[in-house]
């Protein structure tokens, strides 16, 4: 049985991670409540993701926190890293499980309610849904869809759903209200003065949002 909590998904970025670097970006943001790490680099190698991506092992080891890895499938099975997140236009998902295995978790990204509905739950975990806001960075991503497209998304999906693309401590409320189980961030965390700090701050909005 896969346990994995979606509610304070950080979404490493290294542009706005640059001045101290990810792993410690990671490290302070599971010391505040964060309960997910993805690694995205989009200018990456693979050699590259390794490396970064086992210097983000070290760190989480014994947190209990999993190393979600994007796009790169090689990648995340030499890291040894708990899972793949893929977006519609990488890997196919069910290509994606062949490769990794039944155990590693596999997230998928969707943007509208039909993508959402093809969801194989016998494949994929959770989804990330959105862009929900317009956001800088991802400066590629499709027109954003609000609180009322994610409750729609989310009521499709036949597996769990955490809210993308723009959202900041402010926005876990109505985020958890459409149906969502937590909220990825970037910007809300990577390159905040105190990592820490900002993954506490989201970590306080889900508990009262839940409460």
């Amino acid at each position: 049985m896969k346990i994995f909590d979606l509610s304070v998904y950080l979404v490493l970025d290294p542009d706005l991670c640059r001045k101290i670097g990810m792993a410690e970006t990671a490290r302070l943001a599971v010391e505040g409540g964060a309960t997910i790490v993805q690694l995205r680099d989009k200018h990456a190698d693979t050699t590259q993701m390794i490396e970064t991506g086992r210097a983000l092992k070290a760190v989480l080891s014994g947190t209990g926190v999993p190393l979600i890895v994007n796009d790169d499938v090689d990648a995340a099975i030499a890291i040894g890293a708990e899972g793949v997140h893929v977006g519609q236009s990488d890997m196919v998902a069910a290509a994606a499980r062949q490769r990794i295995g039944r155990d590693m978790i596999l997230g998928l990204s969707v943007e509208t309610e039909e993508l959402a509905r093809r969801v194989d739950p016998s494949v994929v975990d959770y989804v990330g849904i959105g862009p929900v806001f317009a956001t800088a960075t991802k400066p590629d991503h499709k027109q954003p869809i609000g609180f009322d497209g994610l409750a729609r998304i989310v009521a499709a999906a036949p597996v769990p759903a955490v809210a993308i693309g723009g959202v900041k401590a402010e926005h876990a409320g109505p985020a958890l209200a459409a149906g969502a189980k937590g909220i990825a961030v970037v910007s809300a965390i990577c390159g905040q003065p105190d990592p820490s700090a900002a993954a506490r701050r989201i970590a306080g909005e889900i508990e009262k949002a839940r409460a």
